[in-house]
C-alpha cells in the first residue's frame, strides 16, 4: 500500500525495520506513550539493534528498563532525555548520577505545551507553575498584572515516533481510551512523523479521526 501519482494522499507503509533506518545519530526523537500505554515498541525494538548513537529523546517518561523506550536507554542510544518524570526506570536514574545520560525534567503540563506551542507555531508559553523553584532558573520570567509567569520556548524534534490504535491508509489516526496521551501532540511538532499502528485500515470513519493524515509521513503495521 505505498503511495501513488494516482492519489498522492496516500501514506507509504513500511516495516517497523525500515522505520528505525529512518533515524540517524544525534537527532532528537519524540516518543508516544505514557510508560508502555500507547507506545510504538515494536519500532522501538527495532531501532536498539542499529548503531544509533547520541540521541535527545523526548518523551512523558522513560518507561521501564526493558521494554519500549527504557530500552533505549538501557542499551545507550540516548545522551539525553526531556521529560517528566524517570521513576519506574532506575537504569536511567543511575546514568544520571553516573553522567552518562543528561536528564532535563519538566512539569507534565510545561512540557506538553511546549510541544503544543511548537506545533502551532507558537512562540512560547507562560506559565506559573515552577516559579519560586529551581525550575525558574535561568529562564525568563514575565510578570502579569503582578503574577509571575516562567516563560518556556517552544520543543520541537527532527523524528516523532507515535503511536495509533486504528489508521488508515491516508495517515488518519484513531485512538482508543489513554492511548492517545503524548502521541496527539508530538504529531504535530516534528519534521518527520512515523505512526505505528495496530490495525491499518482502508478510510476512517471522520467522526472517529484524533489525527488528520496530513501530520503523517510513514505508517508501519504492527506485527505479533
Amino acid at each position: 500500500m505505498r503511495a501513488t501519482k494516482e492519489d498522492k494522499r496516500l501514506k507509504e507503509v513500511i516495516s517497523a525495520k525500515e522505520a528505525a533506518k529512518l533515524i540517524k545519530s544525534n537527532s532528537t526523537v519524540m516518543v508516544g506513550g505514557f510508560l508502555s500505554c500507547g507506545a510504538p515498541d515494536k519500532i522501538l525494538d527495532e531501532l536498539v539493534k542499529l548503531d544509533i548513537k547520541n540521541l535527545t529523546m523526548i518523551c512523558n517518561d522513560t518507561s521501564f528498563e526493558d521494554v519500549d523506550k527504557g530500552k533505549l536507554i538501557k542499551y545507550g542510544l540516548v545522551k539525553k532525555v526531556i521529560t517528566t518524570h524517570i521513576g519506574t526506570n532506575p537504569v536511567t536514574g543511575k546514568k544520571m548520577h553516573d553522567g552518562e545520560v543528561e536528564v532535563e525534567f519538566y512539569p507534565m503540563g510545561t512540557l506538553v505545551e511546549k510541544i503544543h506551542a511548537k506545533g502551532s507555531g507558537l512562540g512560547g508559553v507562560l506559565t506559573p507553575t515552577g516559579i519560586g523553584t529551581i525550575l525558574e532558573e535561568g529562564k525568563k520570567i514575565v510578570e502579569i498584572k503582578g503574577k509571575k509567569y516562567i516563560f518556556e520556548e517552544p520543543l520541537g524534534a527532527d523524528y516523532a515516533i507515535i503511536y495509533g490504535t486504528k489508521v488508515d491508509k491516508y495517515g488518519n489516526v484513531k485512538f482508543e481510551g489513554t492511548t492517545r496521551n503524548f502521541n496527539t501532540s508530538m504529531a504535530t511538532a516534528a519534521d518527520t512523523v512515523i505512526i505505528q499502528a495496530d490495525e491499518l485500515v482502508d478510510c476512517l470513519d471522520p467522526n472517529e479521526i484524533v489525527i488528520p493524515g496530513i501530520f503523517i509521513d510513514y505508517i508501519v503495521k504492527r506485527e505479533n
